[in-house]
């Protein structure tokens, strides 16, 4: 099949949490299993934008009012796989979605922008994978920032007998954000008139609401995520779209080859399934990193996420003092609202020989912290999939989670009989404490429940070959 991905962010280029993860990795996935591919993401100026080359092919949009000039990038790590980066100036700022002064403005005009010009890469770009995608291709757009292609597909390139024979497909990354903007704003997005009443929610435009009824399947990261959306309390609205429309539920995976504790060049010390003693050197390596205590003994609790409220910092917050009575060490890295930032920055004043607050996207430290810590929390109020679960699993970290969305699809609750299981779950945002406690004196008192836990983890599969295939299922309709 010919595939071409649309998202606002792809790894290596750009990045601020899973979307970027998945739209770099499962496209390499699909080609490694005979598919020609095309991603196509905006050039926001960052470091890596140097490994997409300048094609020279330029286009134009007209969109609230202004022309918009961009030029195509194109970078092929392989023959049937390719990157391309929408250069323009809109795109290029110090922030992707916004800066210290709040979200931009203009983002429903640089996100259509990406729409309208992604579609014009098949016909354009010849760089492509093996050349040009031609007439038929799947389209494959991501959340909201994609949401206006598979309208564009219908609107503009339909009806002049161009893309007649390509099927659209929208995954949901993140359901609470919508792209809602005022109906007014509708006027700049060179659609007819008759293409408003598509686009509308209740009286405010919508981009993702305009891709789940413009898409012929909708997708969502994880099962159990898919059925909540098709629920009032999980939908965020959208509920009673999303049952009407044909909508599938598949986790996510990961980049085993990226995130391998046996090879990963982030980790002091390598270690596998077979041989787990290099666990140990990175634990003491991430203590003397952070400046902590070199306690072999004591378990170490990690926190890596973004820094907002769906991501129940406040659980951890509101443990704050338990967790740093006990004979534990806690780690936290990550960014995002300034009183989380504070409230965890916070925990590391009162007790700096117990907790560490690393403030920051920092890819390579995660992979330490997951090589050496023992434990994960991820205290979710919601969680469409979750990639730092996979991660923790893979480098033999027990993840604590609460039991929504694609964390319940993929931890198994630990069963001390059967030692079946791969971490704690708990239902409730105020029952973390109890899963943590059941974790320390799990790890003071059955030291080889523990190795267990690690081994059962790290026996998962968590590669993208899985969700790769149930793609192609919904690509073939």
């Amino acid at each position: 099949m010919n595939l071409l991905f649309v998202s606002s962010e792809v790894a290596p280029f750009s990045q601020t949490g899973g979307l970027g993860d998945v739209c770099g990795a499962l496209p390499i996935a699909l080609a490694q299993r005979g598919h020609r591919v095309v991603v196509v993401s905006p050039a926001y100026g960052r470091a890596n934008d140097h490994l997409a080359w300048d094609t020279g092919v330029t286009a134009r949009f007209w969109l609230f009012g202004e022309q918009h000039d961009v030029r195509y990038r194109v970078y092929r790590p392989q023959d049937n796989l390719a990157f391309v980066l929408i250069d323009s100036l809109c795109f290029r700022r110090s922030g992707i979605y916004g800066d210290s002064n709040g979200v931009y403005g203009d983002n429903l005009m640089r996100f259509a922008l990406l729409c309208r010009a992604a579609l014009e890469v098949p016909r354009r770009v010849e760089a492509l994978a093996d050349g040009r995608l031609g007439d038929e291709f799947v389209l494959h757009a991501h959340d909201w920032h994609a949401g206006l292609a598979p309208l564009y597909l219908r609107a503009h390139y339909h009806p002049v007998g161009l893309y007649t024979r390509c099927r659209s497909v929208i995954t949901v990354h993140n359901a609470a954000h919508q792209g809602r903007y005022a109906a007014s704003e509708f006027g700049g997005l060179d659609l007819s008139p008759r293409h408003m009443e598509t686009t509308m929610w209740g009286d405010t435009l919508a981009a993702l609401k305009t891709g789940l009824v413009s898409a012929d399947h909708v997708t969502a990261v994880s099962p159990s995520f898919a059925r909540d959306l098709r629920t009032p309390e999980g939908g965020f609205g959208l509920d009673a779209i999303l049952r009407r429309v044909p909508l599938t539920g598949i986790l996510n995976g990961i980049d085993t080859t990226l995130w391998d504790p046996a090879s990963d060049k982030h980790v002091p010390q390598s270690y596998s399934l077979q041989d787990m003693a290099g666990k140990a050197a990175c634990k003491a390596a991430l203590q003397r990193e952070l400046g902590l205590p070199v306690r072999p003994e004591v378990p170490l609790f990690a926190f890596v996420s973004r820094l907002d409220g769906q991501k129940g910092v406040d659980s951890v917050l509101r443990l704050a003092p338990w967790i740093l009575e006990q004979d534990l060490q806690f780690v936290a890295l990550g960014s995002g609202a300034s009183t989380l930032q504070n409230g965890l920055k916070g925990m590391e004043a009162r007790a700096p020989h117990r907790a560490r607050a690393i403030i920051g996207f920092d890819v390579p430290l995660s992979h330490r912290i997951y090589a050496g810590a023992d434990f994960l929390l991820v205290p979710s109020l919601f969680e469409p999939c979750g990639l730092t679960q996979l991660y923790a699993m893979r480098y033999g970290a027990i993840p604590i989670v609460r039991a929504t969305g694609g964390l319940r699809d993929s931890v198994r609750p630990w069963g001390p009989v059967s030692h079946d299981g791969t971490g704690w779950l708990y239902d409730e945002p105020d029952q973390l404490g109890q899963a943590m406690f059941w974790a320390f004196r799990t790890w003071w008192d059955h030291p080889n429940s523990i190795h267990q836990l690690r081994v059962n983890g790290m026996s998962q599969d968590w590669s993208w070959g899985p969700a790769a295939e149930r793609y192609e299922a919904v690509y073939q309709g």
